[in-house]
């Protein structure tokens, strides 16, 4: 793994510039193979065993395509330099030549500015996640559902492993005399422990109803329906294997996520005791330092400073309530305590106002920034590779599993079905393979679109939850209703997915309900439309 990530590293622009350390260049590369190894276990690993010249040829191959994928950005860069060049020599604009961009070579000044901007560009538009996202694409291809599967187990392993190393350095990071529950009763009157909210409200999104009855049917739909959980089911040896599987699937699927919670929790706590900065995107703070709204942004930097020493007093007020069981000093500083943090919310809002003023088109969402700023300023320097690799693992695995679903619902469900019925299984496995490459081509344009969201884990639900009801609806239909045929159920899909998306945007509607609300539509339309279509008898 690390031969194809280290050689592509080593010749791309940016990366390869020599004013990048060797060594920064190979830790960025490991960390990025930790991430992708288990992709390539499968495929690599029989060949490695063999040893000798199959050993020796591997590695050249995987340098090779590593070299090969980085040169393709530094083509683009090198016929850019030779474009300056040529328009120096061109236009009588050869002044000394001064110190290169990318190689140790001097070049000219406008040869410079455009090699500068072209790298610059390059990074602007995240070609550096284009690389990367290739990097999936290839192995997803090379690999196959088992290489996916294996990704699973063995990312699984650095994740959690990676939590569970973060959550210990939180835990070290708490002041002397706090103890773990004083720390969370902290975080309880700061409003982030309601866990449970009773009120029946459809415009609430997380509630115990709505989690309840709406996250019922959107699990059902992703679990039962869904092409990347399914696959895995069907590479069981045995229906029990595989029954197993989604039994505990669902069982640690909630402590999973309950752990991910707590550690947002423990770095939201970490932030109580050390000052957090007013916007934790630093690149557009620093921006903003830049331009004529510095003064303006120091003064709200002065006042969230006074504000965080005020609060850590009125902390320390809070502590000795919870040591004395004091319930009148405790409900005091808890509303002192939540006063501040109103207070703080509102200076952040006045500091993404005036990000907005400068330049409108910058991001001011930052909150996934935070736990990237906790790691990156608070983590010790040896775990920032770990904590790199995981956030790698996490994105890849998800990557490279929607992949292979695509492609094995696109090759059999409309390729093998429409096109191409009577092919052999070694055309449709070729078939297969370019379907990947096609969806990962698709994936990473729609990555460069996609804007950043208010939450990613909740952004990811909310998109399911337009599709996942009627989804279901057809498989209840098709389990349960046995009288409903086709060309119903076609239609009262559509019709079921336009009330969806009209509700979506229309509507304050939570987004869980969405999900049972499309799948009782596609049955009810449905029946209502059967009637209008004459069953054919099997």
């Amino acid at each position: 793994a690390f031969c194809r990530i280290g050689g592509c590293f080593m010749v791309l622009p940016g990366f390869s510039s020599f004013r990048v350390p060797v060594q920064i260049r190979l830790f960025v590369a490991v960390a990025v193979s930790m991430a992708l190894l288990p992709i390539l276990w499968d495929t690599i690993y029989p060949n490695v065993k063999g040893g000798g010249g199959e050993y020796v040829l591997l590695v050249g191959e995987e340098m090779l395509i590593g070299v090969t994928l980085g040169l393709v950005a530094r083509f683009i860069v090198v016929s850019l330099q030779y474009a300056g060049t040529a328009m120096s020599m061109a236009i009588g604009f050869n002044s000394s030549p001064g110190g290169g961009i990318i190689e140790n070579e001097p070049e000219g000044q406008l040869t410079s500015l455009i090699t500068f901007s072209a790298i610059f560009i390059l990074f602007l538009t995240d070609f550096h996640h284009m690389i990367i996202g290739s990097l999936v694409i290839l192995y997803t291809v090379s690999g196959g559902s088992k290489a996916v599967n294996q990704t699973q187990k063995l990312q699984m392993v650095v994740i959690m492993g990676g939590m569970f190393v973060v959550f210990l350095v939180l835990l070290n990071y708490l002041p002397e005399g706090w103890t773990l529950t004083e720390a969370l009763h902290l975080a309880g009157a700061n409003n982030k422990m309601n866990v449970i909210d009773t009120s029946f409200d459809l415009n609430n999104r997380y509630t115990l109803f709505s989690g309840v009855l709406g996250s019922v049917f959107l699990f059902l739909a992703y679990f039962g329906t869904d092409q990347s959980q399914v696959q895995r089911y069907l590479t069981g040896s045995s229906i029990t294997e595989s029954r197993m599987g989604l039994l505990f699937n669902g069982l640690l699927k909630i402590p999973m996520q309950f752990f991910i919670l707590l550690v947002g929790i423990m770095v939201f706590i970490f932030y109580q005791f050390h000052r957090a900065p007013i916007f934790f995107n630093e690149n557009v703070v620093d921006h903003v330092y830049e331009t004529d709204m510095a003064g303006q942004l120091r003064q709200i930097e002065a006042e969230y400073d006074a504000l965080v020493s005020d609060r850590t007093q009125v902390q320390s007020i809070f502590k000795d309530a919870l040591e004395q069981n004091n319930d009148g000093l405790k409900a005091s500083s808890t509303q002192q305590l939540q006063t501040f943090y109103a207070q703080e919310n509102d200076l952040r809002e006045q500091t993404k106002s005036l990000i907005k003023a400068v330049d409108a088109s910058i991001e001011t969402n930052d909150r996934d920034y935070v736990f990237l700023h906790f790691f990156l300023h608070h983590l010790p320097k040896g775990l920032v590779g770990l904590l790199l690799a995981v956030i790698f693992s996490a994105a890849m695995s998800s990557s490279s599993a929607e992949l292979n679903s695509l492609s094995s619902t696109t090759t059999v469900d409309m390729y093998k079905r429409l096109i191409r019925p009577q092919a052999t299984d070694k055309h449709y496995l070729y078939m297969s393979k370019a379907f990947t490459f096609f969806w990962g081509i698709v994936a990473v344009g729609f990555a460069f679109f996609a804007s950043l969201a208010e939450n990613l884990i909740q952004f990811v639900n909310i998109v399911g939850s337009l599709f996942y009801g009627t989804i279901l609806g057809i498989f209840m239909a098709a389990f349960y209703v046995k009288r409903i045929t086709a060309w119903p159920v076609f239609l009262g899909t559509i019709l079921s997915e336009a009330t969806i998306l009209i509700l979506f945007f229309k509507s304050d509607i939570s987004f869980l309900w969405l999900n049972p609300i499309g799948c009782f539509l596609v049955i009810g339309f449905s029946l209502i439309l059967q009637p209008m279509f004459k069953r054919v008898p099997v």
